[in-house]
């Protein structure tokens, strides 16, 4: 991916592209920023999900039937859950009980089980909202389903609660190919993971940053970014700041200020 030029010589030059690592959505407000500033945004997923095949799953001796409870924390861990199920001929129990970090992801459930509520456990955001009915239930077998980055955060709170569980590498997430990027120039890049840095560099391992901003969602996406010596220009979430498109316009408001 090539960069703009020489290095940045000022903080907030004109903003004409932006490209952003995720998919495109059929409605953001990203497209209001488009036409307010007259920009040509892009969207590109730097990363992505590979299932592991039965073979693969094997090899990790977890018999699912096994299992009396579930825990998902995506919407991609149900997804590979049900797919391994199947591919294994593996039916599991209609007293399974399954365990939601959040609503969507249990709205999701809908499309592989009957949903019923006295099987079906529901958080807003995280672990930590299941706790009083991780508690009513903590004689079950429960089983975490996850990609090969793992799931940290909810193997702690799962230990400290000692609970029976195990997780279960199902999916992995891979940098995807960029290489029609290679003559491409943006002057914005939007991150929202250190995975999304990781493939940048998989694929132009001698990116220089140049005058390209940079544009990040997190602490630990501007830690990735910051150990590869690059220079993050817009930073979000912050106080008043809550969005990346918010964190973008505050940005564009002195960097295209004759564009509004």
């Amino acid at each position: 991916m090539a960069a703009n030029g020489k290095a940045m010589e000022e903080t907030y030059k004109m903003v004409k592209t932006i490209l952003v690592s995720q998919p495109k959505p059929e409605r953001s407000p990203y497209y209001e920023l488009e036409k307010k500033y007259n920009l040509q945004i892009d969207w590109r997923p730097f990363s992505h999900v590979e299932g592991l095949d039965p073979k693969e799953f094997r090899k990790q001796r977890i018999r699912l039937e096994e299992y009396t409870a579930v825990i998902f924390n995506s919407k991609n861990a149900v997804d590979h859950f049900f797919r391994i199920c199947d591919d294994m001929r593996v039916k599991m129990s209609p007293e399974t009980k399954y365990f939601c970090l959040t609503e969507a992801i249990a709205n999701y459930l809908q499309k592989f089980i009957l949903y019923r509520k006295r099987k079906v456990f529901v958080g807003t955001r995280s672990i930590e909202d299941l706790a009083s009915y991780l508690k009513k239930h903590k004689t079950e077998k429960f089983l975490l389903p996850c990609s090969n980055l793992g799931a940290k955060e909810i193997t702690k709170y799962l230990d400290d609660m000692k609970l029976d569980w195990k997780d279960a590498v199902m999916y992995r997430t891979v940098s995807s190919d960029l290489s029609d990027l290679s003559d491409v120039t943006y002057d914005v890049l939007v991150f929202f993971s250190p995975l999304c840095i990781q493939s940048l560099y998989d694929n132009f391992p001698d990116f220089k940053q140049n005058d390209t901003r940079i544009a990040v969602f997190g602490n630990t996406t501007r830690q990735a970014v910051e150990e590869r010596n690059l220079l993050v220009n817009i930073n979000a979430p912050a106080p008043e700041v809550p969005s990346m498109t918010r964190a973008l316009e505050l940005y564009l408001q002195k960097s295209n200020k004759d564009q509004a």
